[in-house]
C-alpha cells in the first residue's frame, strides 16, 4: 500500500510506546548546586587552614622559638601540634597533605557547578577519600585531646570542613542509590542532610569542652 503524499501519520498512543530505561549506574551523572558549593567553600577553608599551618611550620623550622599567632594560651597552642611528631605522620607536615587534597575538593566543586557529570565509580572514589580523610582527622583529634594535650584552631577548621564534606557526600550517594541504604535512610538523608554532621561537629564539641572543662570554667 503507497502512503500519499502529505498524509498525517498519527503517533503511537502513550500507552503503546516502551518504556525508557532507567539510567544505567554506569552513567554519567552530575551534583546538585548546592552540594558542588558546599565541595567548593569546604575545600576553600581546609586550603586556607592548611597554607596557614604550612607557612608557620616553615617559620618554626627557621626559628624554633617563633610563637603562631593562633598560640593564645596553653590550650589553644598550634606551636605545640605544629612540634609534635603527629603532626608529619607520613614524613612531612601533614598540612602538604591538605593542600592537595582540599584543592581537589575545590575543583571538583568548580567542576560540578560548570555541568561536569562523573560516573558512579568516581562519587564513590570521592566518598572513600572524604572516609579517609575524616578517619584521619578523628585521629588527630584524639591525639590532640588525649596526646598532645593542645589544640591548633586551624586544625579545628579543617576538621569541621572535612566532617562536614564527608557526610554531604555520603548523603548524596545514598539518596541517589550509588550507596545501599534503606528506603528510610535515604529519605532522612535527602531531607535532613545537614542532621549527621552537626551531630558529628557536637561530639567533638562536647570532647573538647569535657576535656578541658576545668581551664574552660576557671
Amino acid at each position: 500500500m503507497t502512503m500519499t503524499r502529505g498524509a498525517h501519520v498519527r503517533p503511537a498512543p502513550a500507552h503503546a510506546r516502551p518504556a525508557a530505561s532507567p539510567p544505567s549506574d554506569r552513567d554519567p551523572v552530575g551534583g546538585g548546586r548546592a552540594l558542588a558549593w558546599l565541595l567548593v567553600m569546604a575545600g576553600a577553608a581546609g586550603v586556607l587552614a592548611s597554607w596557614v599551618i604550612t607557612l608557620d611550620k616553615f617559620r618554626l623550622l627557621e626559628d624554633p622559638d617563633f610563637t603562631p599567632g593562633c598560640s593564645l594560651n596553653p590550650v589553644v597552642s598550634c606551636g605545640s601540634v605544629m612540634r609534635s611528631e603527629q603532626a608529619g605522620v607520613f614524613g612531612f607536615p601533614n598540612p602538604m597533605l591538605g593542600l592537595v587534597a582540599y584543592g581537589m575538593v575545590v575543583a571538583i566543586g568548580a567542576g560540578l557547578l560548570s555541568g561536569a557529570r562523573h560516573r558512579r565509580w568516581f562519587w564513590l572514589g570521592l566518598n572513600a577519600g572524604t572516609l579517609f580523610g575524616v578517619g584521619f582527622c578523628t585521629w588527630l583529634m584524639w591525639q590532640s585531646l588525649y596526646e598532645i594535650n593542645a589544640l591548633c584552631l586551624w586544625c579545628c577548621l579543617a576538621w569541621t570542613a572535612t566532617i562536614v564534606m564527608f557526610w554531604h557526600v555520603t548523603a548524596e550517594n545514598a539518596r541517589h542509590g550509588r550507596l545501599p541504604a534503606p528506603d528510610g535512610v535515604r529519605r532522612f538523608l535527602d531531607e535532613l542532610p545537614w542532621v549527621p554532621p552537626l551531630l558529628h561537629l557536637g561530639i567533638v564539641g562536647m570532647l573538647v569542652l569535657t576535656r578541658w572543662w576545668d581551664f574552660w570554667t576557671s
